[in-house]
């Protein structure tokens, strides 16, 4: 087994909860902006400097931990989504500071407190308090769960499932009448 398909094993018997999930699907894309409006405003090399600014590096960074995962069909759409996040988020580097901060910091913690509310759904701590590892996988989950409700990756859920366990139902308590 790849290392990319551990990774999401790992990762997925933190998330069984589809309310937990569905709030991953706002809260990382929101962190993963803001991170990158934020870091859009570090530069990097100086004044004037060719190179990119802090937003890219660390983006880049990413990209070469996904690539040794293996898995190329998910890791590469991961790279690519996460580079769309940067470059929406890089013009915020340029922004008048309270812009920057805003938008910035703003992201940042509302995607947190749609990760919290799924995972106090879900009652289990976040995958990333046992492995910081998790932080990065996030991104690569949501992926994977688009891929596959796509139709694509279909060997990739039964594997998930075979060990982390199926995505539970969640029951509404039936109204009295």
């Amino acid at each position: 087994m790849d290392p990319a398909t551990r990774q999401l094993i790992e990762y997925a018997r933190y998330h069984r909860d589809p309310r937990n999930i569905a709030t991953h699907f706002v809260g990382i894309p929101l962190i993963a902006f803001g991170i990158a409006a934020l870091l859009a405003r570090v530069p990097m090399g100086g004044a004037g400097a060719v190179l990119p600014g802090a937003d890219w590096l660390v983006w880049g960074l990413t990209a070469v931990w996904y690539l040794r995962l293996g898995r190329a069909s998910v890791t590469l759409p991961t790279i690519a989504a996460l580079g769309v996040l940067v470059a929406l988020a890089h013009p915020l580097g340029a922004a008048p500071l309270s812009s920057w901060l805003s938008w910035g910091l703003g992201s940042f913690v509302v995607g947190w407190v749609f990760q919290t509310v799924g995972h106090v759904w879900e009652g289990r701590k976040p995958a990333f308090f046992d492995d910081l590892r998790g932080l990065l996988v996030g991104p690569m989950f949501l992926v994977a769960e688009v891929l596959s409700a796509a139709g694509r990756q279909r060997d990739l859920r039964p594997l998930i499932e075979a060990q982390a366990g199926p995505v539970r139902r969640v029951t509404r308590p039936s109204a009295a009448r």
